[in-house]
């Protein structure tokens, strides 16, 4: 089985193709099984995309997509939610009267400030922005814990300036996001957005998945992040072999 559990279409505001041609990619990349994850950021404070997601159209047009792929792939539901520490209640009120097959958690924003845009690194040098980045996703677990896995847990790293890129994780206190996602059964994923943005690794790194494997974290999906069609399933291949070196046997599918 190969499987693409992070994945955007027309439904996320940063994305205008249509779902139905990211399935279509899925098919021609040989995929069994893909979860849609558009995009839900609450209280996005940036007004050049909206991060609202219409749930009942999407609903409407997956289970359409179901319906009509049935017996070549297998699609499943899901959402990307960008968590913030106040929108806990919020977001479990969003959730009471749907149901997804998978949900990811994300942190997008620190202190109201998206890491994507040059601003944020007005404030925040490399190590300063990470350590906060890591403090936030802390408070972002606690807050709120109704999701499967935490998205791209490192994805500040895709946004530091080229030349304060060189710096090990090591020196980051990685741990007690690990342990708190573990102790609440939760997962991380694979993402193989970062080599997209231009890294030589995933996200996370392989420090990162490698210190969750050893603590004994075990639930990890693997997700392109695509948001348009040439980057559906983008180097699982690669991806695969990080996860072997990392001492993992299996990848997590969500129903």
């Amino acid at each position: 089985m190969t499987a693409d559990y992070h994945l955007h279409s027309c439904f996320s505001g940063d994305s205008e193709t249509p779902t139905e041609e990211m399935i279509k990619k899925g098919l021609a990349q040989g995929l069994s099984l893909m979860c849609m994850t558009d995009h839900l950021d609450m209280d996005y404070p940036y007004s050049d995309v909206s991060f609202d997601l219409d749930a009942d159209a999407y609903f409407r047009e997956m289970h359409r997509l179901q319906k009509a792929y049935h017996d070549r792939i297998e699609i499943r539901i899901g959402a990307e939610l960008g968590i913030q520490p106040q929108l806990g209640d919020a977001y479990r009120q969003w959730l009471s009267d749907k149901s997804f097959d998978f949900l990811i958690g994300s942190t997008h924003l620190v202190d109201r400030f998206d890491p994507y845009y040059p601003d944020f690194w007005t404030s925040y040098d490399a190590a300063s922005g990470v350590n906060r980045y890591l403090d936030v996703t802390l408070q972002n677990i606690r807050a709120f814990d109704d999701f499967d896995v935490y998205g791209h847990l490192d994805y500040i790293i895709r946004y530091i300036p080229r030349g304060e890129r060189r710096f090990s994780y090591r020196t980051y206190a990685v741990d007690a996001v690990l342990k708190l996602l573990i102790e609440k059964g939760k997962g991380i994923e694979i993402n193989t957005g970062g080599y997209k943005a231009g890294l030589s690794e995933p996200n996370p790194c392989h420090d990162v998945l490698r210190r969750y494997k050893e603590l004994g974290g075990e639930i990890i999906t693997m997700g392109s992040d695509a948001h348009t069609t040439e980057y559906v399933a983008y180097r699982f291949a690669d991806a695969k072999e990080v996860l072997r070196e990392c001492g993992f046997r299996y990848f997590t599918v969500f129903r």
